[in-house]
């Protein structure tokens, strides 16, 4: 639990962390941060701003819309940001890293679980009832991301366009991100009532007393515009992602380096979170390389839901399973190829996110409340909303009727996905107890079944 906040002492700044008490918090929060974005940033302000008090009310939301602006999992780049408010390029990389880390080992083992141990009935029947809950998730992200979003009939127009483009013409996802931003950048022009940002995070009101970091402290140096520093840092990422890349083609040939490239497609189209990239994920890994069935793609899905982290973390799953599939390291190293891939996709997932914010932090500030930049971005959301919806019936179509629609309907399924749904949105259920509830029903039907 985090501390108390300290009333005590409620008219002075609490004392800067020490880098080491800032690491020991970003493990925690790795290993606790359940729940999806909200829950994630609902921790997040609960302990920096309520209780630790290391940045105030109104820096905490600054910082929150900034990332909310960038693609990639918006959680995780807050607490980067965070991290390198207080600590500089050391501090943003620690809490990001620190982020992801705990729930990489956590689907490493459940990715060999599933692949070694999963016809055995009882993890089966589990997996089974997990299922129709991450369906009706599905369905559940993109009622509250459009309830928030499609606040008039022009976006709910992008909205259903982006919903027929993949769904019933198949165009690529970054074809769809590319329309919808470029028709927002035209509408905050031509009508800018309609493209104006207005179910986002305002400022805060609230106060917890004096912060570290508070309203009306200097940015620190290290997060001032630096053009050399910026240079090389610039420099230096991509040196990682290339010399990674040259790396894995020198040792382990093409399937890693397919991979590599292919998730750094995915990090740099994250607009709306990870529920917006998944058909993306979906068409390149399981139509194009092969990599893992489309089934698989839903118990991936399912354990991702269930594990600690930002929700993007799938991709470890498929990276998993994709090695594993390939053989990347030979018949005998199933095991070792797959926590290989699982490592090569986290990597090439999140360092595109590391750099926009170490590099790009300073130049996006200069960007809040410019309706040039803001325009697209709320385009890009509402298409977001239709793409989901899509991946809701795609889910749909295989928990449902998974020998396609002439085979048998699965009507249990359907009455556990609504249930799971009604959960949701009717009494406010957390994720994480609908999948548990959702699971111990798949593993009774699985033993009596």
């Amino acid at each position: 639990m985090p501390p108390a906040p300290d009333r005590s002492d409620a008219l002075t700044a609490p004392p800067a962390p020490g880098f080491g008490e800032a690491l020991r918090y970003w493990l925690r929060l790795g290993c606790i941060s359940f729940g999806g974005p909200a829950g994630q940033i609902a921790i997040l302000h609960q302990d920096l701003v309520e209780h630790r008090r290391w940045i105030s009310e109104s820096r905490f939301l600054h910082a929150l819309n900034y990332c909310m602006v960038l693609p990639g999992p918006e959680a995780q780049q807050l607490a980067t940001y965070i991290g390198w408010l207080l600590h500089g390029t050391k501090g943003g990389i620690a809490a990001g890293a620190l982020f992801v880390l705990p729930s990489v080992f956590v689907l490493i083992a459940l990715s060999w679980i599933y692949l070694a141990f999963g016809q055995v009935p009882a993890v089966a029947g589990v997996l089974w009832g997990i299922k129709p809950a991450v369906t009706a998730i599905v369905v559940f992200a993109a009622w509250r991301i459009g309830s928030r979003a499609l606040k008039n009939p022009v976006l709910w127009a992008i909205a259903a366009a982006a919903f027929l483009g993949i769904a019933v013409f198949d165009l690529p996802f970054p074809l769809i991100v590319i329309g919808a931003g470029l028709i927002g950048a035209l509408g905050g022009r031509l009508a800018p009532q309609c493209f104006r940002g207005g179910g986002g995070h305002g400022a805060g009101k609230a106060s917890y007393g004096p912060a570290l970091i508070d309203d009306h402290t200097p940015t620190p140096a290290h997060a001032r515009i630096d053009r050399g520093r910026l240079t090389r840092l610039a420099l230096g990422g991509f040196g990682l992602w290339a010399g990674g890349l040259g790396l894995l083609a020198l040792v382990f040939g093409g399937v890693l380096v397919d991979m590599g490239l292919f998730f750094t497609k995915a990090a740099l189209l994250t607009f709306g979170g990870a529920y917006a990239v998944l058909p993306y994920v979906y068409q390149g890994a399981v139509e194009h390389f092969h990599w893992l069935t489309g089934a698989q793609m839903i118990d991936g899905l399912a354990l991702g839901e269930t594990t600690p982290g930002p929700l993007i973390m799938v991709v470890a799953f498929v990276g998993y399973v994709g090695a594993w599939t390939k053989e990347v390291l030979g018949p005998d190293a199933l095991a070792w190829a797959g926590a290989l891939g699982a490592v090569v996709a986290t990597v090439f997932t999140f360092l595109p996110s590391f750099l926009f914010i170490l590099i790009g932090g300073p130049w996006v500030e200069a960007t809040r409340g410019d309706l040039k930049f803001t325009a697209p971005l709320t385009g890009i959301t509402a298409a977001v909303v239709g793409v989901i919806l899509s991946l809701a019936l795609f889910f749909a179509e295989h928990v449902l009727w998974p020998a396609g629609f002439g085979g048998r309907f699965e009507w249990l399924a359907a009455v556990i996905g609504a249930g799971a749904l009604v959960a949701l949105i009717r009494y406010k259920a957390g994720v994480i107890p609908v999948i548990g509830v959702c699971a111990g029903l798949g593993l009774l039907h699985g033993l009596v079944g």
